[in-house]
C-alpha cells in the first residue's frame, strides 16, 4: 500500500486501484504507457508535474498525459511571476515519490495544487497511485477536495 491509497482509505473517498505493466517502448512516458494499459483516453489519465513557483514554493500541476504543461498557467494561478519544472530530485524528495510514479496523494509534504479543468468533463479520472504501474480512479471533484485545489486551464497541445 503507497501512501496515497493510504490517505483515500483514511479519508474514505471512493477510488478503485488499477495496476498495469509499464513498457520501455513508450520511451519513459509513463502516462501514455498507463493509458494504453488501461484501456482508456489518454485525456482521462492525469500526470502530477511538480513547478517551482519563483524560486521558493514548489507545485502541483496535474494535466492529462496527452498535453504539455503552459508553465504560465500556474505562475498566473499562483500569482508569481514565474513557474519553471522543479528539479527531479527535488520533485522525488519533497513528494517521496519517483518521478513516473508522483502521486498528488499522500506527499511527504503539502503542496498547493492545480488541475486543469478539463478533469471536470469526465465521471472519473485516473492519477498515479504512487508507483510506477499503479493508478488511482477516482472522481475529479473528489481529488479537487482532497488536494484543495484550483481549476484553471493549464494544458496545451
Amino acid at each position: 500500500m503507497t501512501p496515497a491509497i493510504r490517505y483515500l482509505e483514511h479519508v474514505r473517498i471512493a477510488h478503485q486501484m488499477h495496476r498495469f505493466t509499464t513498457d520501455s517502448a513508450h520511451g519513459g512516458n509513463y502516462g501514455a504507457a498507463a493509458a494504453e494499459a488501461l484501456g482508456v483516453p489518454s485525456e482521462r489519465v492525469f500526470k502530477t508535474l511538480m513547478t517551482d513557483l519563483g524560486g521558493k514554493t514548489l507545485a502541483m500541476a496535474l494535466v492529462p498525459v496527452s498535453h504539455t504543461l503552459d508553465l504560465k498557467a500556474p505562475a498566473k494561478a499562483a500569482k508569481v511571476k514565474k513557474a519553471v519544472m522543479a528539479p527531479t530530485e527535488r520533485a522525488e524528495k519533497a513528494t517521496g515519490y519517483v518521478v513516473g510514479g508522483i502521486s498528488p496523494l499522500g506527499q511527504k509534504q503539502r503542496h498547493a495544487a492545480f488541475i486543469d479543468h478539463s478533469a471536470q468533463t469526465f465521471d472519473t479520472i485516473f492519477v498515479s497511485g504512487g508507483q510506477r504501474g499503479l493508478d488511482i480512479e477516482l472522481g475529479p471533484n473528489d481529488l479537487i477536495q482532497c488536494l484543495n485545489a484550483l481549476c484553471a486551464p493549464l494544458a496545451r497541445r
